[in-house]
């Protein structure tokens, strides 16, 4: 082993700090942790920003709460693989697992009931260690330390064996989600320090049943001791003198030959595209065999991300609720292009991304309504990137991306979520993709005829006799069309403005007056009876991953209509009051993802996520002020159960960072930041033009939640919401608290 270079203690002093105050780095509020109890569905392991490997331990692989491979209630681990999704619903990945064992060779992974049983250990988590960048944990079983860190395109593995043991490692390339079927798997050793394969599977994605295939990862795993042997399992048998191997059910067992029990480390790449690829991605990123440097590197680039926010606490628990949202809104979405810029396309050809960085993972009926806006403030440079990987996926699918995950589009969810990401970053004056071939892929997706589409243009609502979903597609195409309306008024397009401005009056049409609800209509124009507004299912429902009492209030890009429909501000009022306030119904057979309840009100899942700043469009912004400050110290904290639903790709934890500072985006695509309620007394933002934003609270404290005054740059502000512009702008925006209830702001 190398010792630590000169850099190391040259960076670390750097994470320090020269000033008494400043003594903390910010990677060190960071608890990764959080979210892995509870539904979060959180991983805990080793990542570095936006990165193609997340190599994280994995403890169960079937059930909901096991999305991500791992939970904290477990008591033993499988092994290490190198992806993984971030707290999202659903599950996928678990590529390539990796094992450390000494003793006899067992190829079971064995059971959380019965772990001595496999090669899986009991480890506790008073041995466990998760930082960013970083994961430590020790295998009871075979006392054996392991280390984790990582590249964006690579992992890097390092194992302390017992002295006197045979360093040993199980590959296990039939390790899965129960959810998915591995296709086939194959294991080649190329020399005594190299073993590459790959592996196809049929999980997520679209078009598994034509093909069986919609996933395909290569491996390429260098190693710091020489391969003494290795037994090669393939379907349920042993194979002799083998070097290679190709089945469904692949796994190699290796024996190394150790030099004075020193470590044995690995560095491991991984690609979509080929062997070649997950070579050049190791060799590229990690040149050397320091661990060390690796480590400070990967923290090094979580601080450089962090340090967007400086915040001023005097509650350690409070910075790393709100260090660890800010990490989890940048896990995700992920490289999906190699060193040399290829990547597997959705047509499943190999393509190359000369100007740009492909991304996938992109949860965007999720991420579009916090999380998208919250990158063009914190990570502005990523923005056209992401974009620019929905265009090839419009060039390769005919379709902008619904959930794109790798090399397939699992369209999961509803709605095309995809234009507001554009249409935000277009006002924004984010450059980087051609505005034009935007709007044509935003037209074409909204005017397909599939997904209830077809009768929304027929209609202008989707009738529930005719779509599964009915109600929930209207609004949410509704306010995506909203979207293509602004940029065709923009770009021109008056016919198409008027047309899209249309369709985004649609949630009119599934509003019912006398009830106060949106509901099912049928093609003849009929409210369906019967009707619960507390109805919410999986299968046949007017609602997505929720009932009438949420979506109801989901017209973010016009309030004001949503105010007239209702009868007024007060009558729009007295329905958010009831909202969090009416007894919440039996969750028994609804969708598991309905959690986080205040009422009807269901913060564990998105369609909720803007309502509580809805107060300040009818004259209460009091109770905006109360409802967030509720949600945020009583739905969020820095425990393992920290987070009251599922992360989704860091859509729960962006709601945080925005209420936090003070206002959130409640329509994500028209540039504004609506008041609610500041959680520090000050968050500075480190904006990438070199300006800074600064939010103060002046008269903070516990019980002072109400906003008083507000000041921009020493003016007097009256308007409820300052915008992206301002902020760009750098400059102070100070509120004054109370313990009273405060100024009606404007909204105009």
């Amino acid at each position: 082993m190398k010792i630590k270079s000169l850099a190391f203690f040259a960076l670390a002093i750097l994470l320090v700090g020269c000033n008494k105050t400043e003594t903390k780095s910010l990677i060190s509020y960071v608890n990764p942790l959080i979210g892995t109890s509870g539904h979060g569905h959180i991983f805990p392991g080793a990542t570095v920003p936006f990165g193609m490997v997340q190599l994280s331990p994995d403890t169960h692989t079937e059930g909901w709460d096991w999305c991500s491979g791992y939970h904290y209630s477990d008591s033993s681990i499988i092994g290490f693989s190198h992806t993984h999704l971030s707290g999202t619903g659903r599950g996928e990945l678990l590529d390539v697992l990796f094992m450390p064992f000494t003793g006899e060779t067992n190829f079971e992974s064995g059971t959380r009931e019965n772990p001595e049983n496999g090669y899986r250990s009991p480890f506790s988590h008073k041995n466990e260690t998760a930082s960013p960048g970083y994961y430590k944990v020790l295998l009871d079983k075979y006392k054996i330390e392991v280390e984790l860190t990582a590249s964006t395109r690579a992992g890097f593995h390092q194992y302390s064996y017992p002295e006197n043991s045979e360093q040993k490692l199980m590959v296990d390339l039939f390790h899965s989600l129960k959810s998915d079927v591995i296709s086939s798997g194959s294991l080649k050793i190329v020399n005594d320090s190299l073993i590459v394969g790959s592996r196809k599977s049929r999980g997520w994605g679209e078009g598994s049943e034509k093909d069986w295939v919609n996933h395909e990862v290569f491996f390429a795993a260098r190693f710091s001791q020489k391969i003494k042997s290795a037994q090669f399992y393939v379907d349920g048998k042993l194979l002799d003198n083998a070097t290679d191997a190709t089945g469904k059910a692949v796994k190699v067992a290796i024996t190394f030959a150790s030099k004075n029990n020193e470590p044995l480390q690995s560095k491991v790449g991984i690609s979509e595209v080929d062997i070649d690829g997950a070579l050049k991605n190791v060799d590229a990123e990690i040149k050397h065999w320091d661990f060390a440097e690796v480590k400070l590197q990967a923290e090094q680039q979580w601080e450089n991300v962090l340090k967007t926010f400086s915040v001023k606490s005097d509650k350690p628990e409070k910075l790393e609720t709100f260090y660890t949202a800010l990490y989890h809104s940048f896990v995700a979405p992920f490289t999906y292009s190699d060193t040399d810029k290829r990547y597997r396309g959705f047509d499943k050809q190999i393509h190359t991304a000369d100007n740009f960085t492909n991304y996938t993972g992109l949860s965007l009926w999720d991420t579009f309504r916090a999380l998208n806006p919250l990158l063009t403030i914190a990570q502005p440079q990523i923005v056209p990137d992401m974009i620019n990987s929905m265009l090839a996926q419009y060039d390769q699918y005919g379709l902008l991306p619904v959930w794109p995950l790798c090399s397939s589009e699992t369209n999961c969810m509803i709605g095309y979520h995809s234009i507001p990401v554009i249409v935000d970053a277009y006002f924004k004056g984010i450059k980087g993709f051609d505005a034009n071939k935007a709007y044509e892929a935003m037209k074409t997706s909204a005017m397909q005829d599939t997904s209830g589409i077809q009768y929304l243009k027929k209609f202008n609502y989707i009738p529930t006799d005719l779509e599964n979903k009915s109600v929930s597609k209207t609004l949410e195409y509704a306010y995506d069309d909203w979207c293509i309306a602004q940029m065709a008024k923009a770009l021109g397009k008056t016919e198409d403005y008027a047309y899209f401005t249309k369709r985004s009056q649609a949630y009119r049409n599934v509003f019912d007056k006398n009830t106060q609800f949106m509901r099912g209509k049928d093609a003849k124009g009929n409210f369906v009876e019967p009707f619960d507004p507390t109805y919410a299912s999986y299968v046949k429902c007017d609602f997505v991953e929720g009932n009438s009492w949420q979506y109801s209030l989901f017209v973010p890009h016009d309030v004001p209509g949503l105010i007239e429909i209702f009868g007024g501000k007060q009558a729009l009022a007295t329905k958010l009051d009831a909202l969090f306030t009416v007894e919440t119904s039996s969750l028994e057979g609804k969708p598991i993802d309905v959690s986080g309840l205040i009422g009807e009100y269901a913060h564990g899942n998105e369609p909720s996520h803007h309502v509580a700043y809805l107060y300040n469009f009818v004259d209460q912004p009091w109770k905006t002020q109360e409802r967030v400050h509720e949600i945020m110290n009583t739905l969020y904290s820095n425990k393992p159960d920290g987070l009251c639903g599922n992360e989704d790709m860091g859509q729960m934890s962006a709601w945080y960072v925005f209420s936090a500072m003070g206002f959130y985006p409640v329509n994500p695509a028209d540039g504004k930041y609506i008041f609610g309620k500041p959680e520090f007394s000050e968050i500075a933002v480190n904006l990438p033009n070199k300006k800074t934003f600064t939010v103060t609270a002046s008269n903070f404290g516990d019980k002072n939640i109400y906003i008083e005054k507000v000041t921009l740059n020493g003016k007097e502000h009256k308007k409820g919401y300052i915008t992206h512009q301002q902020l760009l702008e750098g400059g102070t925006l100070e509120f004054t608290m109370s313990d009273k209830k405060g100024m009606v702001f404007s909204m105009d």
